[in-house]
């Protein structure tokens, strides 16, 4: 798998373990400082797959270079819930995940100077009904703001209170690696 020099277009500690998972050896490079807006009649679902496809064209991408950008969400009610600004807007969020389920998609782009694939995948994650105090809990000892959604299922908060996935787990986590890996092994690293 060597015929490409791998990128990962991100600084998430957890995407960078979740791509090492695959035992392909890769570099990090990002470039700061790309608008991550999107038209407003974009169909939620479209959304992750579309800023990960803009975020793939700020790449200037060498003959030897494959570039993986991805972007995740979270969404309920066909709203998205981003990163929350504070403590309190991150109760709101992980309120309205209460015993509900919503719906993580993950956006990923594979860029070579001669092909790109791009794709989402979707899982559906249920939640128990959360009380305040688990809540106010997790966000004091966990400080999720900078998680799309306000948590990360593979903290205390999906051990206590996820109660069904349907879908990849790793996609919840941010980024659906075993798709990735499926991609790379047919459209890239097998030609």
């Amino acid at each position: 798998m060597s015929q490409y020099k791998i990128i990962l277009s991100s600084n998430s500690p957890r995407r960078k373990e979740l791509l090492a998972g695959l035992d392909l050896d890769f570099e990090v490079r990002v470039i700061s400082g790309i608008d991550e807006s999107y038209p407003a009649d974009l169909a939620v679902d479209q959304v992750p797959e579309y800023l990960a496809r803009k975020k793939a064209a700020a790449y200037d991408i060498a003959d030897n270079e494959l570039v993986i950008t991805a972007d995740t969400i979270v969404t309920i009610d066909n709203m998205i819930l981003g990163k929350p600004e504070n403590d309190a807007e991150a109760h709101g969020m992980l309120k309205m995940l209460s015993g509900r389920t919503h719906r993580v998609i993950t956006g990923v782009c594979l860029s070579a100077k001669d092909r790109q694939r791009h794709f989402s995948v979707t899982s559906e994650v249920t939640f128990k009904v959360l009380t305040d105090q688990e809540i106010d809990y997790y966000i004091a000892k966990y400080h999720p703001l900078d998680k799309a959604g306000a948590y990360g299922i593979q903290e205390w908060i999906g051990y206590v209170g996820v109660t069904a996935l349907n879908g990849s787990y790793f996609n919840v986590v941010g980024l659906p690696v075993q798709r990735i890996y499926e991609e790379l092994t047919s459209e890239f690293l097998n030609r």
